[in-house]
């Protein structure tokens, strides 16, 4: 996973549009239960769900995200699953109104009901104070301080920035560093071993404490997946054999399967 979330997916988003009789919408609504068994076990379904209208109760739309159209079409169609898929439908396809495949555009994002990452850990102060200890730890541990030899004065306020832009905040990093592929960059011959990634890992989480990161589940789970994603990433392209990526964006990290819990 290397693309920002915010690149335009090449998928393909399905609506069809019902209109049940409210004395059939129970029957309905078990019937697209069942069917979303085999819905679900396609390798072309991204995801899917169903909505009911609030005002109109008898209308209907069902959305299913697929890989691609042809997947949609020539993939969950010819395969074992759509017959017992549409054994559960086919007594409302005479309800159908409208059932159409439709392109995703860039016009897409997320609204402010989740805060960000960078918003829920405190910002840009936060991140100031996290690298700041993490590199005050990183100096003195046997393991990392060989690889950071010559640390430059500025390092830790440019790592600061880039993780405050992946956890959703300022593009700051993006506007004076660059992209993924210069962090990346920075990486290449370094020949990082497992134990030195580990450690990287554990000086991260503790200096998280130290800086006073929030310690919710939640919270704290997004934060060691993006850190044993990069760091992972960080052990390939220091390998001896590592080619530089194609230019990418700073990817955005978000929360995961865990929103923040808010009571």
């Amino acid at each position: 996973m290397t693309a920002s979330e915010t690149a335009t997916p090449r998928t393909t988003v399905e609506y069809i549009r019902y209109r049940v009789p409210e004395e059939r919408s129970a029957e309905f609504l078990a019937a697209y239960t069942r069917a979303a068994v085999p819905l679900a076990a396609s390798p072309y379904c991204v995801d899917y769900e169903l909505a009911r209208c609030e005002a109109h109760p008898a209308s209907f739309v069902l959305r299913i995200t697929w890989t691609s159209t042809e997947d949609h079409l020539q993939g969950f169609r010819a395969s074992d699953l759509f017959p017992p898929f549409l054994a559960e439908i086919r007594p409302y396809v005479e309800d159908i109104e409208e059932m159409r495949d439709y392109k995703v555009t860039p016009v897409r994002g997320t609204g402010s009901a989740v805060p960000t990452l960078y918003a829920w850990a405190g910002g840009e102060k936060a991140f100031a104070r996290l690298t700041e200890a993490f590199y005050a730890k990183v100096v003195e541990d046997d393991l990392l301080a060989p690889l950071f030899a010559g640390l430059a004065p500025e390092h830790a306020e440019h790592v600061a920035l880039w993780l405050a832009e992946v956890f959703g905040g300022p593009e700051t990093y993006s506007a004076t560093q660059g992209g993924h592929s210069h962090m990346v960059a920075k990486h290449f011959g370094r020949g990082i071993t497992e134990p030195q990634r580990r450690r990287w890992v554990n000086l991260i989480q503790d200096a998280a404490d130290e800086a006073g990161l929030p310690t919710d589940a939640e919270f704290r789970s997004a934060f060691l997946a993006y850190v044993e994603w990069g760091t992972r990433l960080a052990v390939h392209f220091s390998g001896p054999d590592a080619q530089p990526p194609a230019e990418q964006p700073v990817p955005k990290w978000g929360w995961g399967a865990a929103p923040p819990y808010q009571g």
